[in-house]
């Protein structure tokens, strides 16, 4: 199949340099444009779709080069910009910087490579002048083929800015073009925690800050530069997912709250591609889970911050216990694995899992992995495989060994509690990098249905 997609990566010199800040500014500045835009993130990351999310008003993708195969990844991005007027793709840490330490895989890069996307550098001018030259002049000599069509400067005064435009045009010579700054705006500054930034729903004056980052882009960033740019991508070619359509649907209950929020939005739209209706709780607020669900889906996020309210929440502690009880299948990952086990911190949790969880202080098990089922289960049959990924400060004194988690770099260790009716562990899964997985959830789910129906 062919589709034509405008697209752009914006990608960053290194974590840090402000590009999440620069794409919710041109987010927001195209869409106040009255454009449809889409928004999509290089990598596993959960946070930086929610506020794409936000500003767009529709679904915000994950495009990864060690989840999925190439077709995947440009299957995604045509499928979530089908109706979109420009497609903008954030970029992950360092434009190079791969799943090892001087490795390219799944960079972005790479995934620039993969989508045929013109790509443009965000390059923190804050304390630099002439130097700021040299840096993009390394990314753009770095690889052959570097991709690079565009910069922006961000930190950048007014005063300074065209002086650097001009000096982009003389050394560079059209290779690459200078497409506008954003300066220095410390009432746009997003608060950072643990695991990255906070939420969205966390951000009390969010849309304030949008409107400043968009009035901003709109005065200093080169908006129609940039649509041009976009519009230089050829036609995308991929092949259609091998997805079934049930005939019986399936009702499927999924966490959503302060402490049950990272999901992959493509993840849950496969369940529902496949005739799933997917019915939002709060563990935190409901006390009492939806009624006659036929699977049971808890996501990652922070249920350490909320461990005291999950804990007083006794009718929902019990409900999702006898929902395990009764066979109900169910997808746990990190911190919804964590809500399973006896405690968090010493707070009482579902205790349908043995052991506790603790704070360890620091990343613990942090990257991505290969799973490699050891029997059949819930998800995968014996020796199958799916790649994933953890990221997670706290600890379980009883992670489960029902997959080996394999790094890139060779190291494993034992991991998930997995049985025919649950997987529950801390790395977080896509179903799209094993489409069976997600076949085999929903097949479990219509026999609870089944079962529940006598």
């Amino acid at each position: 199949m062919e589709q034509t997609v405008r697209r752009v990566l914006l990608a960053g010199t290194s974590s840090g340099c402000g590009k999440t800040t620069v794409v919710c500014a041109l987010l927001q500045a195209l869409v106040d444009r009255g454009l449809r835009v889409g928004a999509f993130k290089c990598g596993p990351d959960y946070i930086d779709p929610m506020f794409h999310s936000r500003i767009i008003g529709a679904r915000s993708g994950n495009l990864d080069g060690f989840f999925f195969s190439e077709n995947t990844m440009r299957l995604l991005l045509a499928k979530n910009s089908a109706d979109r007027d420009i497609s903008v793709i954030e970029g992950v840490m360092g434009y190079y910087d791969g799943a090892g330490l001087t490795s390219t895989a799944a960079s972005s890069w790479e995934t620039a490579r993969t989508l045929d996307a013109p790509a443009v550098l965000v390059a923190d001018a804050k304390g630099a002048a002439l130097s700021v030259l040299a840096v993009v002049q390394g990314f753009l000599d770095f690889q052959e083929d570097s991709r690079i069509r565009g910069v922006l400067f961000n930190r950048c005064s007014g005063g300074t800015y065209p002086a650097l435009a001009a000096a982009v045009e003389a050394r560079f010579g059209g290779r690459v073009r200078a497409l506008g700054y954003l300066p220095e705006l410390p009432a746009c500054r997003l608060e950072s925690r643990h695991l990255g930034l906070v939420t969205a729903g966390e951000v009390a004056d969010l849309r304030e800050k949008l409107a400043l980052l968009s009035r901003q882009a709109q005065e200093t960033v080169d908006l129609e530069g940039l649509l041009e740019l976009a519009g230089t991508a050829p036609p995308l070619n991929f092949q259609p997912a091998d997805l079934p359509r049930y005939d019986e649907p399936v009702r499927i209950a999924v966490a959503r709250d302060r402490a049950f929020c990272f999901y992959y939005e493509d993840s849950l739209g496969a369940l529902e591609e496949m005739g799933a209706e997917l019915v939002r709780f709060s563990p935190l607020e409901d006390e009492a889970l939806p009624e006659g669900i036929d699977g049971l889906c808890l996501g990652g996020g922070y249920p350490e911050l909320c461990a005291r309210q999950l804990a007083e929440n006794k009718p929902m502690r019990r409900a999702v216990r006898q929902a395990l009880e009764e066979g109900t299948p169910c997808v746990a990952e990190c911190g919804g694995f964590m809500y399973l086990t006896e405690a968090i911190g010493g707070e009482p949790m579902v205790g349908a899992l043995p052991g506790d969880c603790f704070d360890r202080g620091r990343l613990t098990r942090f990257g991505y992995v290969t799973l490699r089922s050891k029997a059949d289960n819930l998800l995968c049959r014996a020796g199958e495989e799916i790649r994933g990924h953890e990221f997670h400060h706290w600890d379980a004194r009883q992670p489960g060994d029902g997959f080996t988690a394999v790094k890139p770099s060779g190291r494993s260790w034992d991991c998930a509690v997995a049985t025919d009716r649950l997987y529950a562990g801390f790395p977080h899964l896509h179903f799209y990098a094993n489409l069976n997985c997600a076949r085999r959830f929903y097949e479990a789910c219509l026999a609870r249905r089944r079962e529940r129906r006598g």
